[in-house]
């Protein structure tokens, strides 16, 4: 087996504004509507929600014992397959681990098995999703660098979202999977094949035949999962479709600037404006594309990785109405049988244990996950945010500069006037 290292960079509402004004606006001494004082400028509003993100990471990093970091991905070439390998990096100061750091590595298949075995362990707790296995477009797109560094950012979200759940981090498949430094032995571990499809041959049919009385508290998340759904899958596409719309307008920028150069070349008296206009929609047109890169690498990921989330919680809240439409059959059973109603009974007692022990599982995560959603997506737009007021200020800056280069002193419209 052959191992090339792969590399990768880690690192409203609108004002009508007077036409004299637009420039000036931030300056002025003003209130919003409400009343609220205006900031000084869109840099000062950036910098207070910076701070605050600060302040909340420091507090988050004095209370963590488990720090886990993904990186370093190579590329391995088999006869048989191509796949890529992370390193996995793990500090912590749990007494249950044997070190205080480890180092492994790991592929995407072995994300799976540790997803699985959670879900497995904890039907309904959410275990945060994976990003999704590559469709087949062809070998050379699959391990682009892009797409390399896109799914490592994902794995390293999925560990680190685990390692702040107060159950799911103290799994010992999680610990595993962290300290192992191969996996084969703990996978062959698992329920054989048979077991999983009459698993999934009960669950199918426990769906199927429904349920007679869902907790009205249950059936208030799964309208707002649906509700969620819609939204974020909505705002999604929508922003995609926005970037490929702005990928498309660069294109035209890089077409439109040349134009101004070469026109430059046959228009003696307007060539030093010509060149300025083309150098001007040059430099827009670099701040235009680092624009499309944030976007895509800051705001897609978050919308994406939550329309992902919102398939969990469907999966979730299916197996929660699947464990208690099993105890709901199996209550049904003891009441119309007349043998076997002893060991009935303690089947039905146990199935009414689990329910419980569901139920509170899935209503503690819910206002846990709720709290991470909001947080992770408040921060994703508080930081488009900062990014489209950079943009736009610095090709604000680039035509001000334009206008101050090309403005007339009084004494040269003068002597223009005299000359005429």
């Amino acid at each position: 087996m052959s191992g090339q290292t792969v590399p990768a960079d880690f690192s409203g509402h609108m004002l009508d504004l007077d036409e004299d004004e637009d420039l000036e606006v931030f300056s002025k001494n003003t209130s919003l509507a409400d009343g609220s004082p205006m900031p000084n400028s869109p840099s000062s509003m950036v910098n207070q929600y910076r701070l605050e993100e600060d302040e909340e990471e420091q507090q988050d990093t004095n209370t963590k014992d488990l720090f886990i970091t993904v990186d370093n991905p190579e590329s391995h070439v088999t006869a048989i397959e191509t796949f890529i390998m992370y390193r996995v990096l793990t500090k912590t100061t749990r007494s249950e681990f044997d070190s205080s750091e480890y180092e492994v590595r790991r592929r995407y298949q072995d994300f799976l098995w540790l997803r699985g075995r959670l879900e497995e362990n904890h039907p309904t707790l959410i275990v945060h999703p994976l990003p999704e296995k590559f469709v087949m477009k062809g070998m050379v797109e699959r391990f682009n660098d892009d797409f390399i560094e896109t799914r490592r950012k994902a794995l390293h979200r999925f560990l680190n979202k685990i390692s702040e759940h107060p159950i799911l981090s103290f799994s010992q498949h999680f610990k595993v999977f962290l300290t192992a430094q191969e996996l084969t032995s703990h996978k062959k571990q698992g329920p054989g094949f048979l077991s999983r499809m009459g698993e999934t041959v009960r669950a199918v049919a426990n769906s199927v035949r429904g349920l007679r009385s869902r907790p009205e508290e249950f059936t208030q998340m799964q309208e707002y999962v649906e509700d969620f759904s819609n939204k974020v899958c909505s705002v999604d596409k929508v922003t995609q479709r926005i970037i490929k719309e702005q990928r498309e307008y660069l294109d035209e920028l890089r077409q439109y600037g040349p134009t101004y150069t070469q026109w430059a070349g046959s228009e003696e008296a307007l060539a030093e404006p010509l060149k300025g206009v083309a150098s001007c929609v040059e430099r827009c047109s670099k701040e235009t594309e680092e624009q499309i890169h944030h976007l895509s690498d800051v705001l897609v990921p978050a919308l994406h990785e939550y329309v992902l989330c919102a398939e969990t919680l469907k999966a979730v809240m299916r197996r929660r109405d699947n464990i208690q439409a099993e105890f709901e059959a199996k209550n049904e059973a003891l009441a119309s049988r007349k043998v076997d109603q002893e060991a009935l009974q303690e089947e039905v007692d146990a199935l009414a244990d689990r329910v419980e022990l569901a139920n509170n599982a899935l209503k503690g995560d819910w206002s846990r996950w709720q709290s991470s959603m909001r947080t992770d997506l408040r921060s994703a737009f508080i930081c488009t945010a900062e990014k489209n007021v950079e943009y736009y200020e610095k090709c604000l800056a680039v035509w001000e500069s334009f206008l101050l280069s090309q403005r007339v002193e009084p004494s040269e419209q003068r002597d223009g006037e005299d000359v005429s």
